[in-house]
């Protein structure tokens, strides 16, 4: 918990550094189009000429050719091994995200011949942030439906294949994309915790006391963890079908608001037999936070179910491993002083305080531009 503190310091905790790929195929080349964080790109090329901390579209737009020189630098693709060299194509553009401000490239890769696959290497910030990735969208020639993947320190270098994947690749891509977001989700990850760290205890007139066995904290954490699910795969559906759609301020607010209410829960004890309420009345809105991202990383719409329970199945995973961590070692320490005090008091102030400043930061749209 506290490497998780130290570690999720950004506004909109569940949304690292990423930016937005989309790569098409044609007969000549690739179209091109590149959305970058203009957080990302300042701290890189320190675009805010007079540093009072706001960035206008004056500066932005005097540094373009630095901006698309280093973008052009950071991605090279190739085909049967010859490379295809990339150019701007039009003027550089600004598009809002739910995290900010993104400069907006057009490019263009002349590729002698298509044929095969593209290779594809990305190296966009990985020398600053190794946690930064590329969401990319790559439509093969003649193709009508977008497959997504995405680029990282471990996945620089990508083939790409001319001809549509098949429905296990598809599967298997939004499995691992669901169970990543759910581990660098702090926000998410923090909710989970703090309705689960009074799991391994009971609470009696005399405050805290340890749980009789492990059988009744597997109960209690099944309990959490089964409403979460449920309840953000409900949203989650509604939300990527079109069914239903919140503002993105108004649900990272709320995310927010949910840790500070689950981690002052386990101080003053309103809820305590019946946190896996409070797990399913949250869990509706973390939903909505997933489909942000998933809307993102794009859905293939000849797959969308598919996908979908990839990706759901993913966020399962994810969490599975979590409380697979979580519940052998909370229940050894059950007993001690320091899990009762130290971890579950401490640590659940700690964790009000870092979401009651997301919670700030969201609702007042303080969030880094």
């Amino acid at each position: 918990m506290l490497a998780l503190l130290l570690a999720a310091t950004p506004a909109w905790a569940h949304k690292p550094s990423d930016s937005y790929l989309t790569l098409r195929g044609e007969e000549d080349g690739i179209a091109v189009r590149w959305d970058i964080a203009l957080r990302d790109l300042d701290y890189v090329l320190q675009l805010d000429a007079d540093g009072n901390g706001e960035l206008t579209w004056g500066e932005v737009r005097r540094r373009e050719g630095d901006i698309t020189k280093l973008a052009i630098e950071r991605l090279a693709l190739s085909s049967q091994g010859e490379a295809c060299p990339l150019s701007a194509t039009g003027p550089m553009m600004l598009d809002r995200h739910s995290d900010g401000t993104y400069a907006v490239l057009a490019l263009h890769a002349r590729c002698a011949r298509l044929a095969g696959s593209i290779q594809a290497q990305y190296g966009l910030f990985v020398d600053v942030d190794p946690s930064h990735r590329g969401l990319l969208q790559w439509t093969p020639p003649g193709a009508s439906q977008p497959q997504a993947r995405v680029f990282a320190a471990d996945s620089a270098k990508q083939e790409l294949p001319l001809a549509a994947p098949g429905a296990w690749e598809t599967l298997r891509q939004y499995v691992v994309e669901g169970i990543w977001h759910i581990w660098i989700g702090f926000d998410h990850i923090l909710f989970l915790l703090a309705l689960l760290l009074p799991s391994v205890l009971v609470r009696d007139a005399g405050g805290w006391t340890p749980t009789p066995s492990l059988k009744r904290a597997g109960v209690e954490v099944l309990k959490v963890v089964t409403a979460f699910t449920l309840a953000h795969s409900i949203t989650l559906s509604l939300a990527v079908l079109g069914l239903v759609s919140l503002p993105s301020r108004v649900v990272e607010s709320v995310i927010a608001a949910s840790v500070v209410l689950a981690a002052l829960n386990n101080l003053r004890g309103t809820v305590d037999r019946r946190r896996w309420v409070m797990a399913f009345v949250f869990g509706l809105v973390h939903g909505f936070g997933f489909a942000s991202v998933l809307a993102d990383l794009g859905l293939p719409q000849g797959a969308l179910a598919l996908a979908l329970v990839g990706f759901n199945v993913g966020v399962e995973l994810g969490q599975l491993a979590i409380v697979a961590v979580f519940l052998p070692l909370a229940y050894a320490l059950r007993t001690t002083g320091f899990y009762r005090v130290g971890v579950l008091r401490f640590g659940s102030i700690a964790v009000a305080l870092l979401a009651g400043w997301w919670f700030v930061q969201r609702a007042f749209d303080l969030a880094p531009s």
